[in-house]
C-alpha cells in the first residue's frame, strides 16, 4: 500500500507586521465622501407656499381615507378605472421594471455568492500505449491511471468588504422596486393625461357641433330674408362663411380624438382599436354642460412637505441609489486591508479503477493565506477616489429629485388654484355671451341689428365655451399632476 501523504501549508503574518500594515494603510488614507443623507445641504420646507387658498384643503396629516394608491377611483369613472388598472397589468414599462427586478435579485445572489465557501470536483482516467521500436519484434506496453478530487476555497470576509458588497447589491435591489413603483406612478398619470385629452376633444366637438346647429339655422334665417330683399348677398355669403369656418375644425377635433385613442392603447400595451368599445362609454360624469364630458373630483387634500417625500417612489430610489453608493465606497476603501483565504485539496489516484477510493491512494493538502497590498500602482487608491465621487454625485442626484418633488407639488397647487379662478370667470362670462347670443338672434329677426352682430355674439358663444372646455381640461390635468407629484398610484407608505 502506499503511504498516505498530507501536505499542510500555512502563511500568516505576524502580528507586529500586521499592525505595521495598518498603520501604513492608515497613513496613506484619502477624504471620504458624504456617508450620511444628513449631509445634504437641501432644507425641506414645513409647509407648502400655495396652500393659503380655498381650492386646496391643508390638513393636519395625511390619512388613510385619500387613498392615494388608487386615486383614480375619486373621479367614479368607471372607464378611466379599467383603464388605468389594465395598463398598470399589460403596460411594457411595466413588465420591463419587474423584468429589472429580477435581474437585480439575480445580481445580489451573485455577489452573496462571494461570502460563501467555493467547492469543485473532477474525475480523470487515461489509458497510454507504448511502442518499443528498439526490440524486435517491436513490444507494445499499455498502461491506465485514474484520478478524482475535490478542491474548495474561501475567502474570509475579515474586514467586511464583501460584506458591504452586499449591502450595495441590496441597495440596488431597493432601488429597482421603487424604480417600477415610480414607473407605476407615471404611468397611472399618463393614461389619465390622455383619457383627459380624449374627452377634452369630444367635448370640443360637441361644442362645435352644436354651434354649427346654430349657425345653420342663423344661415337659414339669412337666405329667407335675402329671397324676401330683407338681407343682401354680402350678408348671405357672411352667414355661409362663418358656418363653413366653423366646420373645419372638426376634421382635426376628429383627429385629435383617434390620436388620443392610440395613446391610450399604447399606454396599455394594445394595438390600436383594442379600446374602442371601452372608449366610446361616456356614461360617468354626464351632465348639459360640455365640460362635464371631462372627469372631475375635489381637490386632494396635502400632506406637509416631509411626508410628500417619504410617499414619492422616486425619491426613495435615490435614497437607495446613495445607499449603495456609500456601500461601494467603504468596500473600496477595505481593499486596501489584509485579506485571508483559505483552500483545500483532497485528491485521489490509482493505476486501477477498483483501487481508487483505497485510503492509501489519497492525497490531501490545505491552505491558508492572509496577504496584504503593498504596492499596485495606485489602483486602489483611484478607486476610492472614484467611489469617493459617485458617492458625491448620488447625494447630488438625491437632492436634485427632493428639489424637483417640492417643485412638482408647488406648481401642481398653484396651477389649480389659478385654473380654478379661470373656471369662475368663464362660466360668468359663458352666461353673458349665451344671453347676448339669444338676443341677438331674436333683434336680427326683426330686422332690428345687423347680421354681422348676431355673427360675432355667436363666435363669441363658442369661443368661451371652447375656453370653458379647456380650462376643465386643465384643472383635471393639474389635479393629475398633484397626485403624481404626491407619489400617488404605487401604494401606501410601508
Amino acid at each position: 500500500m502506499r503511504a498516505q501523504q498530507k501536505h499542510t501549508t500555512l502563511f500568516l503574518l505576524t502580528r507586529g507586521t500586521a499592525a505595521a500594515s495598518l498603520l501604513l494603510l492608515a497613513s496613506c488614507a484619502t477624504p471620504s465622501g458624504p456617508r450620511s443623507l444628513s449631509d445634504s445641504t437641501v432644507a425641506v420646507p414645513e409647509t407648502w407656499q400655495n396652500t393659503s387658498e380655498a381650492s386646496v384643503t391643508r390638513p393636519a396629516q395625511t390619512s388613510a381615507a385619500d387613498n392615494l394608491s388608487a386615486w383614480w377611483t375619486r373621479y367614479d369613472d368607471p372607464v378611466l378605472t379599467r383603464l388605468i388598472n389594465g395598463a398598470l397589468q399589460t403596460s411594457p414599462d411595466i413588465r420591463t421594471a419587474l423584468s429589472k427586478i429580477e435581474q437585480s435579485r439575480a445580481t445580489r445572489g451573485v455577489t452573496k455568492s462571494d461570502l460563501l465557501p467555493s467547492l469543485s470536483a473532477g474525475a480523470d482516467a487515461r489509458t497510454s500505449r507504448t511502442k518499443d521500436h528498439t526490440t524486435s519484434p517491436h513490444t507494445t506496453t499499455s498502461g491506465e491511471s485514474y484520478s478524482a478530487s475535490l478542491d474548495a476555497s474561501w475567502e474570509i470576509d475579515l474586514f467586511g468588504k464583501n460584506r458591504q458588497s452586499l449591502k450595495a447589491a441590496d441597495a440596488d435591489l431597493a432601488q429597482t422596486e421603487q424604480n417600477f413603483h415610480a414607473a407605476q406612478v407615471s404611468l397611472a398619470a399618463e393614461v389619465a393625461t390622455a383619457y383627459v385629452s380624449l374627452r377634452s376633444a369630444e367635448a370640443q366637438l360637441a361644442v362645435v357641433e352644436e354651434s354649427l346647429r346654430t349657425r345653420a339655422e342663423t344661415t337659414q334665417i339669412t337666405q329667407w330674408r335675402a329671397q324676401s330683399g330683407d338681407a343682401s348677398a354680402l350678408e348671405l355669403q357672411q352667414a355661409v362663411s362663418t358656418l363653413e369656418q366653423a366646420r373645419a375644425s372638426i376634421p382635426s377635433l376628429r383627429q385629435n380624438i383617434a390620436q388620443a385613442r392610440n395613446q391610450l392603447t399604447r399606454l396599455s400595451g394594445l394595438a390600436p382599436g383594442a379600446l374602442d368599445q371601452l372608449l366610446t362609454q361616456n356614461t360617468a360624469n354626464a351632465g348639459t354642460a360640455y365640460s362635464s364630458r371631462i372627469p372631475k373630483s375635489d381637490t386632494p387634500a396635502v400632506a406637509i412637505p416631509a411626508d410628500t417625500l417619504r410617499q414619492r417612489p422616486d425619491i426613495r430610489a435615490a435614497e437607495y441609489a446613495f445607499a449603495a453608493t456609500v456601500a461601494r465606497l467603504k468596500a473600496a476603501e477595505r481593499d486596501r486591508l489584509p485579506s485571508l483565504k483559505l483552500t483545500g485539496s483532497l485528491s485521489l489516484e490509482s493505476l486501477r479503477a477498483g483501487d481508487l477510493f483505497d485510503p492509501s491512494t489519497t492525497v490531501a493538502s490545505a491552505l491558508g493565506s492572509l496577504t496584504a497590498p503593498i504596492f499596485a500602482g495606485g489602483r486602489i487608491k483611484q478607486n476610492i477616489a472614484i467611489q469617493n465621487e459617485l458617492t458625491k454625485q448620488s447625494l447630488i442626484a438625491y437632492e436634485s429629485a427632493v428639489l424637483t418633488a417640492l417643485t412638482d407639488v408647488e406648481n401642481a397647487l398653484v396651477s389649480i388654484q389659478r385654473t380654478t379662478e379661470r373656471i369662475t370667470i368663464l362660466d360668468r362670462a359663458n352666461a353673458a355671451a349665451r344671453e347676448a347670443a339669444e338676443l341677438a338672434a331674436i333683434q336680427y329677426e326683426a330686422g332690428q341689428v345687423y347680421i354681422t352682430t348676431l355673427l360675432d355674439a355667436q363666435r363669441t358663444e363658442l369661443s368661451i365655451q371652447e375656453q370653458q372646455v379647456s380650462a376643465t381640461a386643465d384643472y383635471t390635468n393639474a389635479q393629475i399632476q398633484l397626485y403624481k407629484a404626491l407619489g400617488g398610484g404605487w401604494g401606501n407608505v410601508n
